[in-house]
């Protein structure tokens, strides 16, 4: 049994009962583990928590630089970052949901730890519109309200995403991208 098997199940179990109505020994069970022996891998419910939360913004930090450090246009680099977040949310469903759903169950000690780390990943997508705007392709009065009315859209489809539908993450990504980019008013000539 490993740590990254234990973190795995525990994503799911959190993201099916919520970090609350877990338990160490619905993890325990689902590695084929006694209680007592999942604490020599982990010290609590808290830790795995943290764990999974710096895990899952490694992951999306990792492949935003990977996007933002091309040497493109930032409407082109905005459009990628999306695909490759919306790809990572949707891939990882139960990693983003613990991400995005149970940040707010850590102690306050361990949140003061995760804090700085999503805050980082917040300001990779500020620092891509402020990029914009200094280049003259995006308009936009406060790149932090934009950064977080995107961010906010894009992380709510891991509510209502199901992989048998019609759309797939490419094509809401794409979607989402013309949404943000161009907005919903028609463009009309000459005018």
């Amino acid at each position: 049994m490993t740590r990254d098997e234990i973190l795995e199940a525990a994503a799911q179990i959190f993201s099916q009962k919520g970090f609350h109505a877990a338990s160490m020994q619905d993890i325990a069970q689902a590695v084929n583990l006694q209680k007592a022996s999942l604490y020599y891998h982990v010290t609590s419910k808290q830790e795995i928590l943290l764990a999974l939360l710096d895990q899952a913004l490694d992951m999306l930090i990792k492949h935003m630089l990977a996007v933002t450090s091309q040497p493109l246009p930032a409407d082109i680099k905005l459009r990628k970052a999306m695909i490759a977040y919306l790809q990572d949310m949707l891939e990882h469903r139960e990693l983003a949901s613990v991400l995005l759903l149970e940040h707010r169950s850590l102690e306050p000690e361990l949140h003061a730890r995760h804090i700085p780390r999503r805050d980082r990943f917040e300001q990779l997508w500020r620092d891509l519109i402020q990029q914009g705007v200094d280049e003259g392709i995006f308009c936009c009065v406060d790149p932090n309200l934009s950064a977080r009315a995107l961010l906010g859209v894009m992380n709510w489809t891991i509510t209502w995403y199901r992989p048998d539908g019609r759309l797939t993450p490419d094509m809401i990504a794409e979607q989402l991208a013309d949404l943000f980019l161009n907005g919903l008013l028609g463009r009309q000539v000459g005018l």
